[in-house]
């Protein structure tokens, strides 16, 4: 039985089906994502979404949808599906609809009277190219199918109007078209693996609604050119492949090329193996380098994200390399940053003042996978290096005081992973010392002074100590509160007492500043305030400004993102915070708790998890669709909970 399988009462059931999307990735930044009915209902959907240099740093829909035709005695049965104004959907293809399962590859089996027509998709890994295979299982009569794509041509941002700029000429290409709407943009090949005729039969589909985007108050109707339809007919037993790519393919290779990545694939049979698929797409290639995304259908690379969800996206998966590959990119990154303030064209947000402390935990994950020798050999000098540019106080808004503790300025500007602003300014302004970024600190100097870099290591492994037992004891005095957990940050006579995940940290890290019955007592605060079965809450229930519901306008949301909202990626330190108190006795409380992540593989994005949950019942997913902390961290977990089992 397939582990991600759908029957027809859910499929023909909009209301249940259409919350659930599916994500396929290249891993060099193209995608292609819509419901499980192909139904879009985002402008970031599409069939084939990709990035375009040389216009910006988006993504850009070239191909939204298309949709198919049965035809059988004349008669067509369209099997598309788009949403329309007043509540109206059309053609009503989804009624066709028996099965779906995405076990390998998203599979549709669609019945029309005596016609079995199965469909599935494919990315082709490092190249904009989807492909689609129909094969007919079953037909007593003569069969047609007819192809109308759907085109857009546009940011993934944005919407398409009906416009007298577009190009609407198209070239002859081998078994299809190719055509091109606008200036800078690529051409579009729509080629299929045997002859086929096209009819030119130009024409806007207009008034194409978003329904996700109409809930978070964005504009949400489109219009979609549709040049023609391609037509070909098809036999019992055949199958016939759709190619949509920016370069002309041999359609001879199409049945290879599919068979090919097909064996790639990690089949989603289990809850590990949806995670560890989920995990490999948010890698990106660009040239040399590689990185790993934030997110999908909208988040770019973001420094801190990536080094957060990385350990569990690769190292948990049993890709030490792509660690290291992603990982030295990142380093050549911050060593320039280091050196020269410039930030990167690629790696967002890498100024921000925990880059640096994040990175160094990452690099501690490595070094516990792999050994902490080979982690010294890789990455020693550098994890030094980082260390005594926080020292020396060469970064613009990460000072280390007397006390041993670092501070930052954050009334103006964000510098944290709670980052919601409002009109540039942060909602909730998290500024002065940072119960996280000193959690993180006191154990990087503890890590640093365990590496052995060079024969000067003694000598500067003293001093380190020296600073990180200075660092414990004002932690303390700064954090340590007579409710028994710790404020959140503290700048000058003012201490925040909302009970929030950042004390997890101090918690959780191999080096605490706590010693074991402190750490309990605040697990406990975290454990009956903050705890869901979909993450940890980022603010109690009994502190002022709960908000736990992330809907509405985008100021509604931005509200709610930090006050409420519980996030999945937080069970990696609250895993880490658990066992360390509770040892073995905690581990079969820790697998109860990832039954509601295991719920999630065949909700929101099937295979993967939401960036976001509500804080109350039923805990609903929101925000992006798949989201990297929070498939890494799970992934994390799971290594550790199986490290656990087999002690």
């Amino acid at each position: 039985m397939s582990y991600l399988k759908f029957d027809k009462s859910l499929m023909i059931n909009l209301e249940q089906s259409l919350p659930k999307e599916m994500l396929r990735t290249n891993k060099s930044g193209a995608y292609h994502c819509t419901t499980i009915v192909d139904c879009n209902t985002r402008k970031q959907h599409g069939l084939l979404v990709i990035p375009i240099p040389e216009l910006d740093n988006d993504n850009h829909v070239l191909l939204s949808s298309l949709d198919e035709t049965v035809i059988q005695h004349g008669a067509p049965f369209n099997l598309g599906l788009h949403k329309y104004q007043g509540d109206c959907y059309s053609p009503n293809g989804h009624k066709y609809i028996r099965e779906f399962n995405c076990e390998s590859v998203p599979q549709t089996v669609y019945r029309v009277g005596g016609v079995i027509l199965t469909k599935e998709k494919v990315f082709i890994s490092h190249e904009n190219r989807i492909l689609i295979k129909y094969t007919l299982v079953d037909a007593h009569s003569e069969t047609t199918l007819q192809f109308r794509p759907f085109l857009a041509f546009r940011n993934a941002n944005s919407l398409c109007i009906e416009n007298d700029q577009i190009d609407k000429s198209y070239e002859i290409a081998e078994n299809g078209i190719s055509c091109c709407l606008y200036p800078g943009y690529p051409r579009l090949y729509m080629q299929f693996n045997k002859q086929v005729s096209f009819t030119y039969q130009p024409n806007w589909n207009k008034g194409i609604e978003y329904i996700k985007d109409q809930e978070r108050g964005f504009e949400y109707k489109e219009d979609l050119y549709v040049p023609g339809y391609f037509e070909l007919p098809i036999k019992k037993g055949e199958s016939i492949i759709f190619s949509a790519g920016v370069g002309e393919i041999k359609p001879r290779s199409l049945a290879s090329m599919y068979n090919k990545e097909i064996g790639m694939r990690t089949c989603r049979t289990s809850f590990f193996n949806c995670l560890k698929n989920s995990a490999q797409q948010f890698y990106l290639k660009r040239g040399k380098n590689n990185y790993l995304l934030a997110g999908y259908p909208w988040f770019k690379v973001r420094a801190r994200d990536s080094f957060i969800a990385l350990p569990g996206c690769t190292l948990a998966i049993g890709d030490q390399n792509m660690f290291e590959s992603i990982m030295n990119t990142a380093e050549k990154a911050l060593k320039h940053f280091m050196a020269t303030g410039e930030s990167d064209a690629v790696i967002q947000e890498i100024d921000t003042p925990d880059t640096l402390l994040w990175c160094i935990w990452a690099l501690q994950q490595y070094a516990k996978e792999t050994s902490l020798n080979t982690c010294t050999a890789k990455y020693g000098k550098f994890i030094e290096s980082i260390i005594e540019y926080i020292r020396k106080g060469k970064h613009p808004n990460l000072f280390l005081h007397e006390n041993g503790l670092l501070y930052s300025n954050g009334k103006e500007k964000v510098i944290s992973w709670m980052n919601s602003a409002r009109y540039g300014h942060p909602i909730i302004p998290r500024s002065g010392y940072l119960v996280e970024f000193n959690a993180l600190w006191y154990n990087a100097l503890r890590f640093a002074a365990s590496i052995d870099a060079d024969e000067a290591h003694d000598v500067k492994a003293d001093i380190l100590n020296e600073l990180a037992d200075k660092c414990a004891i004002s932690f303390k005095d700064m954090f340590l509160n007579d409710c028994g957990y710790l404020y959140d940050y503290v700048d000058g006579n003012y201490a925040d007492w909302s009970v929030r995940p950042n004390m997890l940290f101090a918690l959780s890290l191999d080096y605490s500043p706590l010693d074991k019955k402190e750490r309990k007592i605040a697990l406990e605060v975290v454990t009956r305030e903050l705890l869901t079965p979909k993450g940890i809450r980022t603010l109690s229930p009994k502190s002022h400004g709960y908000n736990p519901t992330y809907v509405g306008s985008q100021e509604e949301r931005e509200n709610a993102y930090h006050q409420g909202t519980s996030r999945p990626w937080l069970m990696g330190a609250y895993t880490d915070a658990y066992l360390k108190v509770f040892g073995f006795s905690g581990v079969s409380f820790l697998e109860r708790m990832l039954i509601g992540f295991e719920e999630e593989m065949s909700n929101n994005c099937i295979g993967s998890i939401s960036e976001l949950f509500d804080g109350n019942p039923p805990f609903t997913g929101r925000g992006a669709i798949s989201f990297a902390a929070n498939v890494g961290e799970i992934l994390r977990v799971l290594n550790l909970l199986k490290k656990y089992n087999h002690i």
